[in-house]
Protein backbone atom coordinates (compact mmCIF):
# COMPACT_ATOMS: atom_id res chain seq x y z
CA UNK A 1 0.00 0.00 0.00
CA UNK A 2 1.21 3.45 -0.82
CA UNK A 3 1.98 6.06 1.85
CA UNK A 4 0.42 8.69 -0.45
CA UNK A 5 -3.08 7.22 -0.18
CA UNK A 6 -5.18 9.83 1.73
CA UNK A 7 -7.17 7.09 3.47
CA UNK A 8 -4.04 5.95 5.35
CA UNK A 9 -2.69 9.38 6.33
CA UNK A 10 -3.04 10.42 9.94
CA UNK A 11 -4.39 13.93 10.57
CA UNK A 12 -1.56 16.42 11.00
CA UNK A 13 -1.39 19.00 13.74
CA UNK A 14 -0.34 22.61 13.05
CA UNK A 15 2.82 22.57 15.16
CA UNK A 16 6.06 20.78 14.30
CA UNK A 17 7.80 18.33 16.61
CA UNK A 18 10.13 20.26 18.98
CA UNK A 19 12.69 17.43 18.87
CA UNK A 20 13.05 16.80 15.13
CA UNK A 21 10.84 19.34 13.28
CA UNK A 22 8.61 16.72 11.61
CA UNK A 23 4.84 17.31 11.72
CA UNK A 24 2.91 16.11 14.77
CA UNK A 25 0.00 13.72 14.19
CA UNK A 26 -2.95 12.77 16.36
CA UNK A 27 -2.64 9.21 17.67
CA UNK A 28 -4.77 7.10 19.96
CA UNK A 29 -3.64 5.21 23.04
CA UNK A 30 -5.10 3.50 26.11
CA UNK A 31 -5.47 6.88 27.86
CA UNK A 32 -7.08 8.53 24.85
CA UNK A 33 -5.82 10.69 21.98
CA UNK A 34 -2.39 12.34 22.06
CA UNK A 35 0.01 14.10 19.73
CA UNK A 36 3.01 12.13 18.51
CA UNK A 37 5.81 12.72 16.06
CA UNK A 38 5.15 11.46 12.53
CA UNK A 39 8.70 10.09 12.34
CA UNK A 40 8.09 7.59 15.17
CA UNK A 41 10.03 5.33 16.05
CA UNK A 42 13.02 7.48 15.01
CA UNK A 43 11.63 10.27 17.22
CA UNK A 44 9.65 9.43 20.37
CA UNK A 45 8.13 12.85 21.19
CA UNK A 46 4.65 12.71 22.79
CA UNK A 47 2.31 15.44 24.02
CA UNK A 48 -1.15 14.98 25.60
CA UNK A 49 -4.02 16.56 23.68
CA UNK A 50 -5.91 17.41 26.87
CA UNK A 51 -4.14 18.64 29.97
CA UNK A 52 -5.49 17.23 33.23
CA UNK A 53 -5.37 20.53 35.08
CA UNK A 54 -6.73 20.82 38.57
CA UNK A 55 -9.59 23.26 38.94
CA UNK A 56 -10.13 25.10 42.21
CA UNK A 57 -13.63 24.51 43.57
CA UNK A 58 -13.34 26.48 46.83
CA UNK A 59 -10.54 28.17 48.76
CA UNK A 60 -10.44 27.23 52.44
CA UNK A 61 -9.52 30.53 54.14
CA UNK A 62 -9.34 29.03 57.65
CA UNK A 63 -6.95 26.23 56.69
CA UNK A 64 -3.32 27.23 56.04
CA UNK A 65 -0.91 24.91 54.25
CA UNK A 66 1.39 23.28 56.86
CA UNK A 67 4.34 23.59 54.47
CA UNK A 68 4.08 27.19 53.21
CA UNK A 69 1.16 28.81 55.17
CA UNK A 70 -0.77 29.65 51.96
CA UNK A 71 -4.50 28.84 52.01
CA UNK A 72 -5.60 25.33 51.10
CA UNK A 73 -8.25 24.75 48.43
CA UNK A 74 -10.72 22.07 47.47
CA UNK A 75 -9.73 21.07 43.94
CA UNK A 76 -11.09 18.78 41.26
CA UNK A 77 -8.39 16.80 39.47
CA UNK A 78 -7.94 13.79 37.26
CA UNK A 79 -8.99 11.35 40.00
CA UNK A 80 -11.71 13.42 41.65
CA UNK A 81 -11.88 15.88 44.54
CA UNK A 82 -8.94 16.56 46.85
CA UNK A 83 -7.52 19.28 49.10
CA UNK A 84 -4.23 20.87 48.09
CA UNK A 85 -2.16 24.03 48.41
CA UNK A 86 -3.15 27.09 46.36
CA UNK A 87 0.54 27.76 45.59
CA UNK A 88 0.86 24.65 43.39
CA UNK A 89 3.27 24.04 41.54
CA UNK A 90 5.58 25.93 43.94
CA UNK A 91 4.18 23.92 46.87
CA UNK A 92 3.13 20.29 46.35
CA UNK A 93 1.24 19.76 49.63
CA UNK A 94 -1.86 17.55 49.29
CA UNK A 95 -4.05 16.33 52.14
CA UNK A 96 -4.04 12.56 51.92
CA UNK A 97 -7.19 10.92 53.16
CA UNK A 98 -6.39 9.17 56.38
CA UNK A 99 -7.53 5.63 56.76
CA UNK A 100 -11.24 5.77 57.44
CA UNK A 101 -11.20 2.98 59.96
CA UNK A 102 -8.32 1.57 61.86
CA UNK A 103 -8.60 -1.89 63.30
CA UNK A 104 -6.76 -3.59 66.08
CA UNK A 105 -6.06 -6.50 63.76
CA UNK A 106 -2.34 -7.04 63.26
CA UNK A 107 -1.05 -7.51 59.74
CA UNK A 108 -0.52 -11.27 59.26
CA UNK A 109 2.27 -10.69 56.73
CA UNK A 110 4.68 -8.31 58.50
CA UNK A 111 3.42 -8.76 62.10
CA UNK A 112 4.26 -5.06 62.76
CA UNK A 113 1.47 -3.01 61.17
CA UNK A 114 -2.30 -2.81 61.63
CA UNK A 115 -4.94 -3.41 58.96
CA UNK A 116 -6.74 -0.18 58.00
CA UNK A 117 -9.76 0.41 55.79
CA UNK A 118 -8.93 2.41 52.69
CA UNK A 119 -10.59 3.64 49.53
CA UNK A 120 -9.13 2.93 46.09
CA UNK A 121 -9.05 5.60 43.39
CA UNK A 122 -12.05 3.81 41.86
CA UNK A 123 -14.11 4.20 45.05
CA UNK A 124 -13.88 0.58 46.26
CA UNK A 125 -13.12 -0.28 49.87
CA UNK A 126 -10.17 -2.50 50.77
CA UNK A 127 -8.07 -3.23 53.86
CA UNK A 128 -4.31 -2.93 53.82
CA UNK A 129 -1.35 -2.76 56.15
CA UNK A 130 -0.65 0.73 57.48
CA UNK A 131 3.07 0.15 56.83
CA UNK A 132 2.55 0.43 53.05
CA UNK A 133 4.78 0.54 50.94
CA UNK A 134 7.08 -1.49 53.23
CA UNK A 135 4.33 -4.11 53.58
CA UNK A 136 1.94 -4.66 50.67
CA UNK A 137 -0.60 -6.97 52.35
CA UNK A 138 -4.20 -6.19 51.36
CA UNK A 139 -7.60 -7.84 51.23
CA UNK A 140 -10.86 -6.78 49.59
CA UNK A 141 -13.22 -8.18 52.23
CA UNK A 142 -13.56 -7.11 55.88
CA UNK A 143 -10.92 -8.80 58.05
CA UNK A 144 -12.01 -10.66 61.20
CA UNK A 145 -9.93 -11.91 64.10
CA UNK A 146 -9.70 -15.67 64.04
CA UNK A 147 -7.64 -18.60 62.90
CA UNK A 148 -8.35 -20.78 59.90
CA UNK A 149 -9.42 -24.27 61.02
CA UNK A 150 -7.70 -25.82 57.99
CA UNK A 151 -4.32 -24.06 57.60
CA UNK A 152 -4.04 -22.08 60.90
CA UNK A 153 -3.66 -18.71 59.07
CA UNK A 154 -4.26 -15.98 61.70
CA UNK A 155 -6.86 -13.97 59.73
CA UNK A 156 -10.35 -14.59 58.41
CA UNK A 157 -12.44 -12.59 55.93
CA UNK A 158 -16.13 -11.74 56.38
CA UNK A 159 -17.98 -12.31 53.11
CA UNK A 160 -21.70 -12.37 52.40
CA UNK A 161 -21.83 -16.14 52.59
CA UNK A 162 -19.74 -16.52 55.78
CA UNK A 163 -16.19 -16.49 57.09
CA UNK A 164 -13.33 -17.52 54.82
CA UNK A 165 -9.60 -17.99 55.30
CA UNK A 166 -7.56 -14.93 54.22
CA UNK A 167 -4.61 -17.03 53.02
CA UNK A 168 -4.48 -16.99 49.23
CA UNK A 169 -3.37 -20.63 49.20
CA UNK A 170 -6.34 -21.77 51.33
CA UNK A 171 -9.41 -19.47 51.06
CA UNK A 172 -11.68 -22.19 52.52
CA UNK A 173 -15.03 -21.41 54.10
CA UNK A 174 -14.90 -21.87 57.87
CA UNK A 175 -17.44 -24.22 59.45
CA UNK A 176 -20.16 -22.54 61.49
CA UNK A 177 -19.52 -22.55 65.22
CA UNK A 178 -22.03 -24.34 67.42
CA UNK A 179 -23.50 -22.14 70.18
Amino acid sequence: MSDHNPLFQLPQHAEPCPQCGQPLVIRSGKSGPFLGCSSYPACDYLKPLHQHDNTVVKILQDEPCPECAAPLAVKHGRYGMFIGCTRYPDCHFVVHEEASASSSIACPQCQQGQLTERLSKFGKTFWGCNRYPDCRFLVNDAPQLGTCQFCQFPLLLQKKSGLYCAAKACQKKQPAKAD
